[in-house]
């Protein structure tokens, strides 16, 4: 039987159209995988490219390149020096002011007189407003009234008293004359007393129309303005006064760090503070301990303290966050290192040390207190030998260095530490263009 030629036409197209399809997935396999593939011949064949060959006495010699590299490590290094090394204790402070009063009036009245500009410092006794006195001259002149009539009735009735005594010698009267004539004048003299105690209140009231400062210090922004009625019963003060020299630094210390802190304030001692900024860069003003609280937090387990300071210069302001640093202690001729120098690793800290020029040894390190550029060595390292500082991450035990950075000769500001491949790159070239 033979096949229709109609029905082989289409029957080879559709082969044709495989094909074609099969040969575009083949093309693209190997666009996508042809740089993996090459890269990989590469490696294979690259001992030339990374290997350098050198004969003698028939051998081939191979040194290895960049990944095995038996080169000395560039380093910066610095020696361990013997200074006094104070401890300080940081924690976060709040300025609080020693006195703050919220001014406010003893009398009610129109408000006719602001006598301070805001934010200007005032004295004690300083007048600050004064209220419409008329009110308060008026009362003043009435109670006084008062007293005189009262004190003309009474010594009426003193002369009519010796009068009748004299009368009752002579028994010219009954007894009982007399007896009233003695209340009456008793009567006056109380009366007397009551009217004396109105004319003093008047004149109290009278000096309340004058506000006055009654503390040293600093007035804020004025509440009220003149021409307002004021009174006793308002909550809104009429400014505020804050003492601002001296001031004090209220922080906190956690409990393992009280011992030698509430030692030397018992015995006598004046513990230095500090008042830094948020940031620890700027210091803001110095300070002494003043007083510690009496009981210890039991939700955060710390104690709270007080600093005070002069603050002549008004740096620092009431309600403030500043960085407080307290000298718990200083030691004398510590070994100290550069903290960029201390390593961690399994068995604990160590450091690099340099054994004669050109090598390094590791050394276990037994670390005291540190701040953020020192720290003290309590074993380890003894002064003037010479510890990297940078290059570490390429170094082992043994390792053979090239010093191109010395602390002593090419000093690096604080900002400028160096870290990792890049960081010994920049110091080689600072050693390089030392002088």
């Amino acid at each position: 039987m033979v096949a229709h030629p109609m029905h082989s036409s289409p029957r080879r197209s559709r082969r044709w159209l495989f094909s074609l399809l099969v040969l575009l997935i083949v093309i693209g396999l190997c666009w996508k995988f042809w740089p993996m593939v090459a890269e990989h011949i590469g490696k294979r064949s690259a001992p030339a490219a990374g290997q350098a060959h050198a004969k003698g006495d028939g051998k081939t010699v191979v040194r290895p390149g960049f990944g095995g590299s038996d080169a000395p490590v560039p380093v910066r290094v610095a020696p361990a020096t013997a200074v006094d090394f104070p401890v300080y204790y940081k924690a976060l402070g709040t300025v609080t002011s020693l006195n703050t009063v919220n001014v406010k009036t003893r009398v009610g009245g129109e408000l006719v007189k602001i006598a301070f500009q805001e934010g200007q410092p005032v004295k004690a006794g300083d007048l600050l407003v004064q209220i419409d006195p008329r009110t308060y001259q008026i009362a003043l002149q009435q109670a006084e009234g008062t007293l005189a009539e009262n004190q003309a009735l009474l010594q009426n009735a003193q002369i009519d008293l010796k009068r009748y005594q004299g009368l009752f010698a002579e028994d010219s009267i009954a007894k009982q004359t007399l007896d009233t004539q003695v209340s009456q004048v008793n009567q006056y003299q109380g009366t007397i007393k009551t009217n004396q105690a109105a004319v003093n209140q008047a004149k109290l009231n009278l000096q309340f129309t004058d506000i006055r400062s009654p503390i040293a210090g600093r007035v804020g922004l004025r509440q009220v303005d003149i021409g307002n009625q004021i009174s006793t019963g308002d909550t809104t003060p009429l400014l505020v006064i804050t003492q601002t020299k001296p001031i004090s630094v209220v922080f906190t210390l956690p409990e393992a760090s009280l011992e030698a802190v509430i030692a030397r304030y018992r015995s006598g001692d004046k513990l230095p503070v500090e008042a830094w900024s948020r940031g620890d860069s700027i210091k803001l003003a110095s300070g002494v301990l003043a007083s510690l609280d009496n009981q210890i937090d039991t939700t955060t387990g710390t104690l709270k303290f007080k600093a005070r300071f002069d603050n002549a210069d008004e740096t620092l302001l009431p309600n403030q966050f500043v960085n407080a640093r307290l000298l718990a202690d200083t030691l004398k001729n510590a070994t100290v290192v550069p903290s960029a120098a201390v390593q961690f690793g399994n068995s604990g800290p160590f450091a690099y040390v340099l054994d004669g020029d050109n090598k390094v040894v590791v050394r276990q390190l037994q670390t005291g207190a540190s701040d953020a550029d020192n720290t003290v060595i309590k074993s380890g390292v003894v002064v003037g030998e010479r510890v990297v500082l940078e290059g570490t991450d390429r170094l082992r035990d043994g390792s053979a260095v090239e010093v191109v950075s010395d602390s002593k000769e090419v000093p690096v500001t604080p900002g400028q530490h160096l870290q990792g491949s890049t960081g010994v790159k920049q110091a080689a070239k600072a050693g390089k263009d030392a002088p």
